[in-house]
């Protein structure tokens, strides 16, 4: 491998796994603390589950990045990147809204835009990477997943 694929490869991980390491900032002190209080449905995960599924699916979603970044540069491609920053700003934010400022409604609300956003970037890969577009399936999955349990949530706790 080139030295510049090896770096576009390098970022293309790092970016997601950054901001997951990030806002688990926000996530873990809430996790010991205001989230045991609060209500939640009886099909809720194991705390436990989260962290590794979280790290699998920034793993998947920065390789998916670099199949879209090894592609020559197009105005698809420029898109394509611009809707991965789109969700991947809106994927920290929403930890941020939900568990630092325990605001569970305004986290459905962007929640849903997250998922709104994946869905763009799904579409906007398979444009340039057909591989790189399937690697986002399992993400939009466990978001939608996630949107679920954030409404019960909401709905539990209103």
């Amino acid at each position: 491998m080139k030295a510049m694929t090896i770096a576009k490869f390098i970022i293309a991980i790092g970016l997601p796994l950054l901001v997951g390491y990030t806002s688990s900032f926000f996530t873990m002190p809430a996790v010991e603390g205001w989230y045991t209080t609060i209500k939640k449905p009886s099909w809720n995960p194991p705390d436990a589950v989260f962290g590794p599924v979280w790290t699998l699916l920034y793993i998947m979603m920065g390789v998916a990045l670099f199949l879209v970044w090894l592609r020559p540069a197009t105005l698809q491609r420029t898109i394509a990147s611009i809707w991965f920053a789109v969700q991947l700003v809106l994927n920290f934010f929403w930890s941020f809204i939900f568990f630092d400022q325990h605001q569970i409604g305004w986290a459905l609300v962007e929640i849903v835009l997250l998922w709104l956003a994946i869905l763009c970037t799904i579409f906007a890969f398979a444009r340039v990477s057909k591989p790189a577009a399937w690697l986002l399936v399992p993400y939009i999955s466990w978001v939608s997943f996630a949107t679920i349990l954030n409404y019960s949530i909401f709905k539990l706790n209103s």
